[in-house]
Protein backbone atom coordinates (compact mmCIF):
# COMPACT_ATOMS: atom_id res chain seq x y z
CA UNK A 1 0.00 0.00 0.00
CA UNK A 2 1.58 3.16 -1.02
CA UNK A 3 1.05 5.10 2.16
CA UNK A 4 3.40 2.35 4.21
CA UNK A 5 6.14 4.14 2.29
CA UNK A 6 7.13 7.29 3.41
CA UNK A 7 6.42 10.44 1.20
CA UNK A 8 5.43 8.23 -1.79
CA UNK A 9 1.62 9.15 -1.34
CA UNK A 10 2.67 12.90 -1.58
CA UNK A 11 4.55 12.38 -4.66
CA UNK A 12 1.83 10.43 -6.35
CA UNK A 13 -0.84 13.17 -5.46
CA UNK A 14 1.59 16.17 -6.60
CA UNK A 15 1.74 14.77 -9.88
CA UNK A 16 -1.67 14.75 -10.74
CA UNK A 17 -3.68 18.02 -11.22
CA UNK A 18 -6.85 19.08 -9.01
CA UNK A 19 -5.91 16.40 -6.71
CA UNK A 20 -7.75 17.56 -3.64
CA UNK A 21 -9.65 20.66 -5.03
CA UNK A 22 -11.84 21.68 -7.60
CA UNK A 23 -11.72 24.97 -9.38
CA UNK A 24 -15.17 25.28 -9.49
CA UNK A 25 -16.48 23.61 -5.71
CA UNK A 26 -13.00 23.71 -4.13
CA UNK A 27 -12.18 21.02 -1.50
CA UNK A 28 -13.61 17.71 -2.95
CA UNK A 29 -12.48 14.28 -2.09
CA UNK A 30 -12.47 12.69 -6.28
CA UNK A 31 -14.44 9.49 -6.08
CA UNK A 32 -15.74 10.27 -9.93
CA UNK A 33 -12.44 8.22 -11.46
CA UNK A 34 -14.59 6.10 -13.48
CA UNK A 35 -16.20 8.95 -15.39
CA UNK A 36 -12.70 9.86 -16.04
CA UNK A 37 -9.37 10.36 -13.91
CA UNK A 38 -7.85 12.77 -12.61
CA UNK A 39 -5.50 14.63 -15.29
CA UNK A 40 -1.12 14.46 -15.02
CA UNK A 41 0.35 17.66 -14.60
CA UNK A 42 3.02 16.65 -17.47
CA UNK A 43 -0.35 15.98 -19.40
CA UNK A 44 -1.40 19.77 -19.03
CA UNK A 45 1.94 20.98 -19.73
CA UNK A 46 2.40 18.86 -22.77
CA UNK A 47 -1.10 19.56 -24.00
CA UNK A 48 -0.61 23.63 -23.86
CA UNK A 49 2.98 23.06 -25.40
CA UNK A 50 1.52 21.04 -28.66
CA UNK A 51 -1.43 23.18 -29.08
CA UNK A 52 1.03 26.26 -29.89
CA UNK A 53 2.62 24.36 -32.89
CA UNK A 54 1.27 25.17 -35.92
CA UNK A 55 3.79 22.89 -38.20
CA UNK A 56 2.06 19.46 -39.30
CA UNK A 57 3.61 16.41 -40.37
CA UNK A 58 4.56 15.18 -43.45
CA UNK A 59 6.62 18.69 -44.81
CA UNK A 60 10.08 19.29 -45.61
CA UNK A 61 11.23 21.08 -42.35
CA UNK A 62 12.73 20.77 -39.06
CA UNK A 63 9.37 20.76 -37.25
CA UNK A 64 7.43 18.77 -39.23
CA UNK A 65 10.39 16.03 -38.70
CA UNK A 66 9.91 16.36 -34.94
CA UNK A 67 7.00 16.27 -34.48
CA UNK A 68 6.87 12.49 -37.00
CA UNK A 69 9.73 11.47 -34.48
CA UNK A 70 7.11 12.21 -31.43
CA UNK A 71 4.65 10.05 -32.69
CA UNK A 72 6.73 7.17 -33.57
CA UNK A 73 7.98 7.78 -30.26
CA UNK A 74 4.31 7.62 -28.29
CA UNK A 75 3.41 4.17 -30.65
CA UNK A 76 6.80 2.76 -29.43
CA UNK A 77 5.51 3.62 -25.46
CA UNK A 78 2.43 2.10 -26.26
CA UNK A 79 4.34 -0.68 -26.93
CA UNK A 80 5.76 -1.58 -23.58
CA UNK A 81 2.44 -0.53 -21.71
CA UNK A 82 0.19 -2.30 -23.60
CA UNK A 83 2.61 -5.41 -23.82
CA UNK A 84 1.98 -5.56 -27.68
CA UNK A 85 5.38 -5.96 -29.76
CA UNK A 86 3.28 -6.74 -33.07
CA UNK A 87 -0.02 -5.21 -34.42
CA UNK A 88 -0.54 -1.28 -34.46
CA UNK A 89 -1.65 1.17 -32.38
CA UNK A 90 -3.41 4.55 -33.67
CA UNK A 91 -5.58 7.36 -32.26
CA UNK A 92 -8.77 8.40 -33.44
CA UNK A 93 -12.03 10.75 -32.02
CA UNK A 94 -12.89 8.93 -28.80
CA UNK A 95 -12.43 5.08 -27.13
CA UNK A 96 -16.18 4.55 -28.16
CA UNK A 97 -15.51 5.85 -31.96
CA UNK A 98 -12.98 3.65 -32.30
CA UNK A 99 -14.61 0.83 -30.81
CA UNK A 100 -17.03 1.24 -34.06
CA UNK A 101 -14.45 1.32 -36.04
CA UNK A 102 -12.96 -2.01 -35.23
CA UNK A 103 -16.24 -3.79 -34.78
CA UNK A 104 -17.59 -2.56 -38.11
CA UNK A 105 -14.67 -3.77 -40.08
CA UNK A 106 -14.36 -6.98 -38.54
CA UNK A 107 -18.15 -7.61 -39.42
CA UNK A 108 -18.30 -6.36 -42.79
CA UNK A 109 -14.39 -8.22 -43.30
CA UNK A 110 -16.44 -11.58 -42.19
CA UNK A 111 -20.28 -10.67 -43.65
CA UNK A 112 -22.30 -13.41 -44.59
CA UNK A 113 -23.73 -15.26 -41.91
CA UNK A 114 -22.43 -16.40 -38.55
CA UNK A 115 -22.36 -14.95 -35.53
CA UNK A 116 -21.03 -11.95 -33.34
CA UNK A 117 -20.58 -12.48 -30.30
CA UNK A 118 -21.13 -10.58 -27.07
CA UNK A 119 -22.27 -10.12 -23.13
CA UNK A 120 -25.11 -8.22 -21.12
CA UNK A 121 -22.24 -6.88 -19.04
CA UNK A 122 -20.50 -4.39 -22.25
CA UNK A 123 -21.11 -0.85 -22.11
CA UNK A 124 -23.29 -0.08 -25.19
CA UNK A 125 -20.64 1.36 -27.34
CA UNK A 126 -19.97 -2.51 -28.19
CA UNK A 127 -22.98 -3.70 -27.73
CA UNK A 128 -24.53 -1.08 -29.87
CA UNK A 129 -21.74 -1.49 -32.46
CA UNK A 130 -22.01 -5.33 -32.62
CA UNK A 131 -25.90 -4.79 -33.31
CA UNK A 132 -25.57 -2.61 -36.16
CA UNK A 133 -22.57 -3.83 -38.11
CA UNK A 134 -23.98 -7.85 -37.63
CA UNK A 135 -27.29 -6.80 -38.77
CA UNK A 136 -25.65 -5.04 -42.14
CA UNK A 137 -23.17 -7.89 -42.61
CA UNK A 138 -25.89 -10.54 -42.34
CA UNK A 139 -24.89 -12.04 -39.16
CA UNK A 140 -26.33 -12.73 -35.69
CA UNK A 141 -26.22 -10.95 -32.78
CA UNK A 142 -25.96 -12.98 -29.54
CA UNK A 143 -25.59 -11.70 -26.22
CA UNK A 144 -24.77 -13.78 -23.13
CA UNK A 145 -26.19 -12.94 -20.02
CA UNK A 146 -23.98 -12.09 -17.47
CA UNK A 147 -24.14 -12.79 -13.67
CA UNK A 148 -25.33 -10.82 -11.66
CA UNK A 149 -24.37 -11.76 -8.15
CA UNK A 150 -20.58 -11.36 -9.47
CA UNK A 151 -21.15 -8.91 -11.51
CA UNK A 152 -19.13 -10.26 -14.11
CA UNK A 153 -18.83 -12.65 -16.76
CA UNK A 154 -16.08 -15.74 -17.23
CA UNK A 155 -15.22 -18.32 -20.13
CA UNK A 156 -18.16 -20.75 -18.84
CA UNK A 157 -20.47 -18.35 -19.39
CA UNK A 158 -19.33 -17.92 -23.28
CA UNK A 159 -18.99 -21.13 -23.52
CA UNK A 160 -22.71 -22.50 -24.49
CA UNK A 161 -22.62 -19.48 -27.38
CA UNK A 162 -19.48 -20.53 -29.08
CA UNK A 163 -20.09 -22.00 -31.89
CA UNK A 164 -18.00 -22.32 -35.22
CA UNK A 165 -19.50 -20.17 -36.81
CA UNK A 166 -18.50 -17.41 -34.47
CA UNK A 167 -16.92 -14.53 -36.65
CA UNK A 168 -16.51 -11.62 -34.41
CA UNK A 169 -16.30 -11.48 -30.28
CA UNK A 170 -16.28 -8.88 -27.95
CA UNK A 171 -15.59 -8.51 -24.23
CA UNK A 172 -15.63 -5.61 -21.52
CA UNK A 173 -12.31 -5.96 -19.59
CA UNK A 174 -14.57 -4.23 -16.63
CA UNK A 175 -17.46 -2.78 -15.98
CA UNK A 176 -17.85 0.55 -15.19
CA UNK A 177 -21.09 0.01 -13.46
CA UNK A 178 -20.18 -2.89 -11.15
CA UNK A 179 -16.50 -2.39 -10.94
CA UNK A 180 -15.65 -6.25 -11.99
CA UNK A 181 -12.87 -7.20 -13.89
CA UNK A 182 -12.84 -9.69 -17.13
CA UNK A 183 -10.13 -12.87 -17.36
CA UNK A 184 -9.98 -11.82 -20.98
CA UNK A 185 -7.27 -13.90 -21.74
CA UNK A 186 -9.27 -17.46 -20.59
CA UNK A 187 -12.51 -16.04 -22.69
CA UNK A 188 -10.51 -15.67 -25.38
CA UNK A 189 -8.58 -19.39 -25.07
CA UNK A 190 -12.17 -20.57 -24.92
CA UNK A 191 -13.63 -19.14 -27.66
CA UNK A 192 -10.79 -20.01 -29.89
CA UNK A 193 -11.46 -23.27 -28.86
CA UNK A 194 -14.16 -23.63 -31.53
CA UNK A 195 -13.75 -20.57 -33.83
CA UNK A 196 -10.26 -20.91 -34.15
CA UNK A 197 -10.43 -17.59 -36.54
CA UNK A 198 -12.86 -15.40 -34.51
CA UNK A 199 -11.97 -11.67 -34.63
CA UNK A 200 -11.87 -10.53 -30.85
CA UNK A 201 -12.43 -7.26 -29.74
CA UNK A 202 -11.93 -5.91 -26.10
CA UNK A 203 -13.21 -2.39 -24.48
CA UNK A 204 -10.50 -2.11 -22.09
CA UNK A 205 -11.49 1.62 -21.41
CA UNK A 206 -12.50 1.13 -17.76
CA UNK A 207 -9.73 -1.37 -16.79
CA UNK A 208 -6.84 1.00 -18.08
CA UNK A 209 -6.09 3.09 -15.35
CA UNK A 210 -6.05 0.43 -12.99
CA UNK A 211 -2.73 -1.41 -14.97
CA UNK A 212 -1.97 -4.69 -15.77
CA UNK A 213 -2.37 -4.33 -19.88
CA UNK A 214 -0.53 -7.26 -21.24
CA UNK A 215 -2.19 -7.76 -25.07
CA UNK A 216 0.94 -10.47 -25.87
CA UNK A 217 -1.21 -12.89 -23.55
CA UNK A 218 -5.18 -12.46 -24.34
CA UNK A 219 -4.53 -13.46 -27.61
CA UNK A 220 -6.37 -11.10 -29.31
CA UNK A 221 -7.33 -8.47 -32.38
CA UNK A 222 -8.42 -5.48 -31.27
CA UNK A 223 -7.93 -3.05 -27.41
CA UNK A 224 -9.35 0.11 -27.23
CA UNK A 225 -9.03 2.87 -24.17
CA UNK A 226 -10.65 6.26 -23.41
CA UNK A 227 -7.15 8.21 -22.64
CA UNK A 228 -9.00 10.58 -20.17
CA UNK A 229 -9.60 7.69 -18.13
CA UNK A 230 -6.34 7.39 -17.87
CA UNK A 231 -4.61 10.07 -16.57
CA UNK A 232 -4.09 11.98 -19.69
CA UNK A 233 -6.97 13.85 -21.50
CA UNK A 234 -10.18 14.02 -23.60
CA UNK A 235 -10.73 14.14 -27.52
CA UNK A 236 -8.76 11.37 -28.64
CA UNK A 237 -8.69 7.37 -27.88
CA UNK A 238 -6.02 4.84 -28.58
CA UNK A 239 -6.16 1.39 -30.20
CA UNK A 240 -4.61 -1.55 -31.11
CA UNK A 241 -5.21 -4.20 -33.65
CA UNK A 242 -3.63 -7.07 -34.66
CA UNK A 243 -1.69 -7.78 -38.19
CA UNK A 244 -4.53 -9.69 -39.20
CA UNK A 245 -7.08 -7.49 -38.44
CA UNK A 246 -4.98 -4.19 -39.23
CA UNK A 247 -5.60 -6.09 -43.25
CA UNK A 248 -9.05 -5.99 -43.14
CA UNK A 249 -10.86 -3.43 -45.37
CA UNK A 250 -11.25 -0.19 -43.53
CA UNK A 251 -11.91 3.44 -44.03
CA UNK A 252 -8.70 5.32 -45.42
CA UNK A 253 -8.11 7.50 -48.48
CA UNK A 254 -7.09 6.06 -51.71
CA UNK A 255 -3.81 5.39 -52.70
CA UNK A 256 -2.16 6.11 -48.84
CA UNK A 257 0.57 4.37 -48.37
CA UNK A 258 0.10 0.97 -46.26
CA UNK A 259 -3.68 1.28 -45.83
CA UNK A 260 -3.44 3.09 -42.56
CA UNK A 261 -5.97 3.08 -39.89
CA UNK A 262 -5.56 6.77 -39.42
CA UNK A 263 -7.58 9.08 -40.96
CA UNK A 264 -6.40 12.55 -41.82
CA UNK A 265 -3.57 14.59 -39.79
CA UNK A 266 -2.77 13.49 -36.51
CA UNK A 267 -2.86 15.28 -33.55
CA UNK A 268 0.81 15.25 -31.99
CA UNK A 269 0.00 16.50 -28.57
CA UNK A 270 -2.12 13.84 -28.46
CA UNK A 271 0.12 11.02 -29.06
CA UNK A 272 2.64 13.49 -26.62
CA UNK A 273 0.33 13.15 -23.64
CA UNK A 274 0.25 9.71 -24.06
CA UNK A 275 3.97 9.40 -24.04
CA UNK A 276 3.54 11.08 -20.20
CA UNK A 277 1.36 8.56 -18.85
CA UNK A 278 3.62 5.71 -20.06
CA UNK A 279 6.54 7.82 -18.36
CA UNK A 280 4.49 8.08 -15.20
CA UNK A 281 3.50 4.16 -14.65
CA UNK A 282 7.53 3.65 -15.69
CA UNK A 283 8.13 6.15 -12.75
CA UNK A 284 5.72 4.29 -10.51
CA UNK A 285 7.04 1.21 -10.95
CA UNK A 286 10.84 2.35 -10.33
CA UNK A 287 9.43 2.68 -6.23
CA UNK A 288 9.16 -0.84 -6.57
CA UNK A 289 11.54 -2.45 -9.04
CA UNK A 290 14.84 -1.90 -9.38
CA UNK A 291 15.13 -3.76 -12.98
CA UNK A 292 16.35 -1.19 -15.85
CA UNK A 293 13.66 -2.80 -18.04
CA UNK A 294 11.11 -0.54 -19.04
CA UNK A 295 8.33 -3.32 -18.86
CA UNK A 296 9.65 -4.74 -16.30
CA UNK A 297 9.06 -1.53 -13.97
CA UNK A 298 5.36 -1.38 -15.52
CA UNK A 299 4.23 -4.33 -14.27
CA UNK A 300 5.60 -3.46 -11.12
CA UNK A 301 3.56 0.06 -11.23
CA UNK A 302 0.16 -2.59 -12.44
CA UNK A 303 1.14 -4.91 -9.11
CA UNK A 304 1.14 -2.17 -6.58
CA UNK A 305 -1.98 -0.08 -8.01
CA UNK A 306 -3.58 -2.87 -7.64
CA UNK A 307 -2.71 -3.41 -4.05
CA UNK A 308 -3.04 -0.17 -2.92
CA UNK A 309 -6.72 0.05 -5.16
CA UNK A 310 -7.38 -3.46 -3.25
CA UNK A 311 -6.27 -2.19 0.65
CA UNK A 312 -8.98 1.44 -0.22
CA UNK A 313 -12.07 -0.41 -1.48
CA UNK A 314 -11.57 -3.08 1.56
CA UNK A 315 -11.40 -0.13 3.62
CA UNK A 316 -14.69 1.39 2.06
CA UNK A 317 -16.19 -2.23 2.66
CA UNK A 318 -14.79 -3.45 6.15
CA UNK A 319 -13.67 -0.18 7.80
CA UNK A 320 -10.77 1.78 8.71
CA UNK A 321 -9.82 2.79 11.90
CA UNK A 322 -13.06 2.97 14.00
CA UNK A 323 -15.25 3.59 11.51
CA UNK A 324 -18.06 0.60 10.14
CA UNK A 325 -17.26 -0.41 6.38
CA UNK A 326 -20.01 -0.34 3.96
CA UNK A 327 -20.46 -4.11 4.88
CA UNK A 328 -21.63 -3.05 8.67
CA UNK A 329 -23.99 0.02 7.92
CA UNK A 330 -27.47 -0.76 7.92
CA UNK A 331 -29.22 -0.17 4.56
CA UNK A 332 -26.35 -0.02 2.15
CA UNK A 333 -26.80 -2.28 -0.58
CA UNK A 334 -23.39 -3.09 -2.84
CA UNK A 335 -23.73 -4.50 -6.10
CA UNK A 336 -21.52 -7.48 -6.99
CA UNK A 337 -21.22 -8.37 -3.33
CA UNK A 338 -19.21 -7.76 -0.26
CA UNK A 339 -16.22 -9.89 -0.93
CA UNK A 340 -15.39 -10.23 -5.14
CA UNK A 341 -12.00 -10.72 -5.74
CA UNK A 342 -13.02 -9.21 -9.35
CA UNK A 343 -13.27 -5.37 -8.13
CA UNK A 344 -11.17 -3.07 -9.97
CA UNK A 345 -10.64 0.03 -7.36
CA UNK A 346 -15.08 0.55 -8.00
CA UNK A 347 -18.03 -0.04 -5.76
CA UNK A 348 -21.56 0.70 -6.52
CA UNK A 349 -23.71 0.85 -3.89
CA UNK A 350 -27.70 1.34 -2.67
CA UNK A 351 -28.93 3.30 0.33
CA UNK A 352 -32.52 2.04 1.29
CA UNK A 353 -35.19 5.13 1.40
CA UNK A 354 -33.03 7.47 -0.26
CA UNK A 355 -32.81 8.00 -4.14
CA UNK A 356 -28.72 7.57 -5.68
CA UNK A 357 -29.17 11.36 -7.21
CA UNK A 358 -30.04 12.27 -3.60
CA UNK A 359 -27.16 10.47 -1.97
CA UNK A 360 -24.83 11.76 -4.68
CA UNK A 361 -26.14 14.96 -3.72
CA UNK A 362 -25.72 15.19 -0.03
CA UNK A 363 -22.10 13.53 -1.01
CA UNK A 364 -21.68 16.41 -2.93
CA UNK A 365 -22.10 19.07 -0.37
CA UNK A 366 -20.05 18.15 1.50
CA UNK A 367 -17.29 18.36 -0.56
CA UNK A 368 -16.96 14.02 -1.55
CA UNK A 369 -17.13 13.58 -5.81
CA UNK A 370 -19.36 10.58 -6.50
CA UNK A 371 -21.91 9.49 -9.45
CA UNK A 372 -25.39 8.68 -10.09
CA UNK A 373 -25.79 5.30 -12.59
CA UNK A 374 -29.47 5.86 -13.80
CA UNK A 375 -31.01 2.52 -15.85
CA UNK A 376 -30.98 3.70 -18.94
CA UNK A 377 -28.92 3.19 -21.94
CA UNK A 378 -25.90 3.46 -20.31
CA UNK A 379 -26.43 1.06 -16.96
CA UNK A 380 -29.63 -0.20 -17.76
CA UNK A 381 -28.14 -4.10 -18.67
CA UNK A 382 -26.60 -4.18 -15.30
CA UNK A 383 -29.27 -2.20 -13.05
CA UNK A 384 -32.73 -3.49 -14.17
CA UNK A 385 -31.85 -7.37 -13.77
CA UNK A 386 -30.94 -6.02 -10.14
CA UNK A 387 -34.71 -4.26 -9.77
CA UNK A 388 -33.15 -0.78 -8.87
CA UNK A 389 -33.38 1.88 -10.93
CA UNK A 390 -30.49 3.34 -10.00
CA UNK A 391 -27.03 3.14 -7.84
CA UNK A 392 -24.42 5.44 -6.66
CA UNK A 393 -21.15 5.04 -8.31
CA UNK A 394 -17.60 5.51 -5.76
CA UNK A 395 -14.88 4.88 -8.13
CA UNK A 396 -11.23 5.10 -6.72
CA UNK A 397 -7.67 5.43 -8.36
CA UNK A 398 -4.41 4.66 -6.35
CA UNK A 399 -3.88 8.61 -5.95
CA UNK A 400 -7.05 8.10 -3.21
CA UNK A 401 -5.96 7.99 0.45
CA UNK A 402 -7.36 6.13 3.40
CA UNK A 403 -8.26 9.65 4.81
CA UNK A 404 -10.47 10.28 1.82
CA UNK A 405 -11.90 6.85 1.97
CA UNK A 406 -12.88 7.32 5.97
CA UNK A 407 -13.97 10.94 4.88
CA UNK A 408 -16.76 9.06 2.46
CA UNK A 409 -17.69 6.48 5.05
CA UNK A 410 -18.12 9.33 8.27
CA UNK A 411 -20.73 10.88 5.17
CA UNK A 412 -22.46 7.88 4.01
CA UNK A 413 -23.28 6.54 7.51
CA UNK A 414 -24.95 9.59 8.19
CA UNK A 415 -27.01 9.74 4.97
CA UNK A 416 -27.66 5.97 5.60
CA UNK A 417 -28.56 6.69 9.67
CA UNK A 418 -31.35 9.82 8.31
CA UNK A 419 -33.28 7.35 6.54
CA UNK A 420 -33.44 4.39 9.03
Amino acid sequence: MFEQTPGLMDEIRGRFAHVDSCPFQGDRVFFENAGGALTLNSVVETTTKFAAIPDNQGRDNPAAYALVDIINRAKADMRVLFNAPEGQFFVGESGTELLFRLIRAACIGTRGGGRVLGTTLEHPASRSAARQWSEIAGQTHVLVAHDDATGSVDPAHYAPEITPDTRVATILHTSPVTGMGVDVGAIARKIRETAPDCYIIVDGIQHAAHGRLDIRSYGIDGYVISPYKCFSRHGYGVAWVSDRLAQMPHDHLMGAPGEPWELGTRDTGAYATFSEVVAYFDWLGGRFSDSDDRRTRIEAAGRAIHEHETALTDAMLHGTGNLAGLADIPGIGVIGGIDNPRREGLVSITVDGVPAAEVVSRLNAQGIRTHTRKADHYSGNILDPLGLDSCIRVSLCHYNTTDEVARFLTAIREIAESAA
